[in-house]
């Protein structure tokens, strides 16, 4: 078999998806918080994506992606028997993980899938494990069950009630925080949810990990398109992270640099729309 070949495709809500692809050497050798570049064709552009569980024995690695622009449109459209063009990994600096005592471990979205791996290893090296899970209705949660394996105790939040808590990530945290002591937060997830775990964890002086997903180009840190200021440093979230000091980082200079590519990725997914018809 060849690397590449999407071995099992799920279409979770209208515009998330996740795919099982064989790639035996990033299996062997990928660490939580690490990340793979997939390519779907040979005329497509470098789209990092987080690998959120792998299994060895098969060669594969599975991936969960948020179709937001053209590529990753083309991405959605394969199906289980096709090919990724070009898959490299794993990239990335590993997570830290260590006996800390206990760990909140916050995910937003599609970033839940990235925190899957971590939860996982935390539980394993003998940390108690919180779970805060964000999402904006329930129909969007993802791998609840998987992630409630390996935690001592799960909360929900969905911006419209019908899931758990209504109300943002902020707020299941801060029922946590009121009920233990808290010793390190991960957190992953849209910027503007990790900046506003950020902003709360500094107040209550809590050590917190955020991972970035910033715009990359190649990934491997020739490029530069994934610069962030930490502690008043440039750093290549590609090769330096994508793992920071939650506490250090620039939001706001990020989210700005973020937002100049939006409009661009909107123009793509709509003319690219009218050449990819999902089989």
């Amino acid at each position: 078999m060849e690397k590449g070949y999407i071995l099992k495709k799920r279409k979770l809500s209208d515009d998330v998806y996740n795919l099982q692809i064989f790639a035996p050497d990033i299996a062997e050798h990928y660490q939580p918080g690490q990340f793979a570049v997939v390519i779907p064709d040979e005329k497509g552009e470098r789209i990092p994506l987080t690998i959120s569980n792998f299994n060895v024995t098969r060669g594969c690695v599975s991936i969960y992606f948020l179709v937001v622009g053209s590529s990753t449109y083309k991405l959605s459209c394969l199906n289980e028997g096709d090919k990724v063009a070009h898959i490299l990994g794993p990239l990335g600096r590993p997570s830290q993980i260590e006996k800390f005592g206990t760990v909140l471990c916050a995910g937003g979205g599609v970033g839940i899938a990235t925190l899957y791996p971590v939860v996982r290893r935390l539980k394993e090296a003998g940390n108690t494990v919180v779970s805060v899970l964000s999402a904006r209705t329930a129909e969007r949660l993802i791998l609840e069950k998987d992630i409630s394996e390996y935690s001592d105790e799960t909360i929900i939040t969905t911006d419209d009630g019908s899931r758990g808590i209504k109300g943002l990530i902020t707020l299941g945290i801060q029922t946590v925080a009121s009920k233990r002591k808290i010793d390190k937060v991960f957190c992953v997830g849209p910027i503007a949810m990790m900046h506003a775990i950020a902003d709360l964890t500094e107040k209550m002086g809590i050590p917190t990990v955020a991972s970035l997903n910033p715009i990359m180009v190649d990934a491997t840190g020739m490029c530069g398109a994934c610069r962030v200021t930490v502690g008043g440093q440039q750093h290549l979230a590609c090769v330096d992270g994508p793992e920071f000091d939650a506490h250090k980082i620039d939001f706001a200079e990020l989210r700005s640099r973020l937002a100049q590519y939006r409009p661009q990725e909107k123009i793509s997914l709509d003319k690219v729309k009218g050449q990819c018809r999902e089989k």
